[in-house]
């Protein structure tokens, strides 16, 4: 178990981050998407991540074969998905888990979804109930909630299913499993979530429509889809605790180079302009995604803020933006943000005990917090394995000195975030 030192220079900075991780969500999307093809699909800078590389592995488990050259790959599927004989490892990744629970709800065969011991205690009945009812043999402890999840795949039914979370990951399995079914099936969410599934399936080929009411309408697979062909953008998740850096550090700048600029992923930059700093978003080009550049500078000392909207775009950003809440003016509010509390820690929890050894006062509440900012204390921060809660406090180091306890989840998604930051900082693990 590694941990980290970071200690303050107290120095302006001028970041240009060229080499901030791909996009996790991209990235794992990928390697599950290329097996709905008869062909092979070429993909430059996948992120080589351990959950990303978990779903790569299991691709090949599911019988595709993969040509590496470092971050560039070749997936090409097998004629139809094979039979594992052994469990599939999603790692720490909820996205791997629970997209590949929809993808072989409607594969012949039996499947064993696993996971390292903070992925098995996170809830999976939001996708195994869903997709239960339209006739998938799912089975894990808990009745069904808890990883190893037990997959007998076959078929499944059209359904029309209404979600009563805004969950990318829930809507993907839905997604998956629907372009296996036996008929049109139709999705709605109250708020859109991240849509790369959606608009990655549609560039290979599928048949998904979205009418005006927010139903999404998904026509099953009659043939095998296009294969992917792209360079999978920076993740501006990734990126956002260096645009915080940028925010809360006087007479400095980030710019984030090659980033996806879809609105659906720059809620939280959106908030941290709202909060005082000079944010600028460049787009560059729209192919599956919108990508370009995204300039941050500190203009002066943030502002408190209230978020309540848009939660489900920018739920993996308010960790770092809690930093930002820290030492702004004023109190912040976080309302309807539930969702923290399942994620790879109960981040409302973590953070705010975070903060609470920084000295700064805070109220937790159960779909949220208050936190009133202050001049934050040197710390010693428990990561509990949850690599947001790590880079977060992290990034709290630029102002005090911080010790982060278990550093190694960050290689999780983000594996040069030490590397970056010691170019405005100094980091010692």
């Amino acid at each position: 178990m590694r941990h980290a030192t970071i200690q303050p220079h107290h120095q302006p900075f001028a970041l240009v981050c060229e080499t901030i991780a791909p996009d996790k969500s991209i990235s794992h999307r990928c390697a599950m998407l290329a097996l709905l093809s008869d062909q092979p699909s070429r993909i430059e800078n996948f992120l080589l991540g351990e959950d990303t590389l978990s779903s790569l592995a299991i691709a090949q488990q599911l019988g595709a074969h993969v040509i590496r050259e470092g971050s560039k790959l070749t997936i090409t599927p097998p004629p139809q998905i094979q039979e594992p004989d052994d469990v599939l490892d999603c790692g720490n990744a909820g996205t791997g888990m629970r997209l590949y629970a929809g993808l072989l709800a409607g594969i012949d065969g039996s499947f064993i979804l696993t996971g390292d011991k903070y992925l098995r205690s996170r809830p999976m009945k939001r996708v195994t109930q869903p997709l239960r009812e339209i006739g998938a043999k799912i089975d894990g402890r808990k009745e069904g909630n808890l990883a190893p999840l037990a997959i007998r795949g076959g078929e499944l039914q059209a359904f029309r299913y209404h979600s009563p979370i805004d969950s990318a990951q829930v809507k993907s399995a839905l997604i998956l499993a629907g372009l296996q079914a036996n008929g049109v099936s139709h999705y709605k969410e109250n708020l859109l979530s991240r849509d790369h599934t959606e608009r990655m399936l549609r560039g290979m080929g599928a048949t998904i429509h979205t009418d005006a009411q927010g139903w999404i309408e998904i026509h099953p697979l009659n043939a095998p889809l296009q294969p992917l062909n792209l360079r999978v953008p920076a993740d501006p998740s990734s990126g956002f605790f260096f645009a915080v850096a940028a925010a809360i550090t006087p007479n400095s700048s980030t710019l984030i180079k090659e980033v996806t600029l879809n609105p659906t992923r720059i809620e939280a930059y959106k908030v941290l302009q709202a909060m005082g700093a000079e944010i600028t978003f460049i787009e560059k080009e729209n192919i599956y995604e919108p990508i370009g550049d995204i300039h941050v500078r500190y203009a002066g000392p943030l502002q408190g803020v209230t978020v309540e909207k848009n939660i489900a775009w920018l739920i993996d950003e308010l960790p770092a933006l809690a930093i930002a809440m820290a030492v702004a003016q004023g109190t912040s509010v976080v309302k309807n943000a539930q969702e923290l509390r399942v994620k790879e820690s109960d981040r409302i929890h973590t953070v705010l005990q975070g903060l609470d050894a920084c000295g700064i006062k805070s109220i937790e509440h159960p779909d949220g917090y208050e936190i009133t900012g202050s001049t934050l204390q040197p710390a010693t921060i428990n990561s509990y394995g949850d690599h947001r809660i790590a880079m977060s406090f992290a990034i709290a180091g630029l102002l005090v000195p911080m010790e982060i306890e278990d550093t190694t989840c960050i290689d999780t998604s983000f594996p040069n975030f030490f590397e970056i930051l010691s170019e405005i900082t100094g980091v010692a693990s």
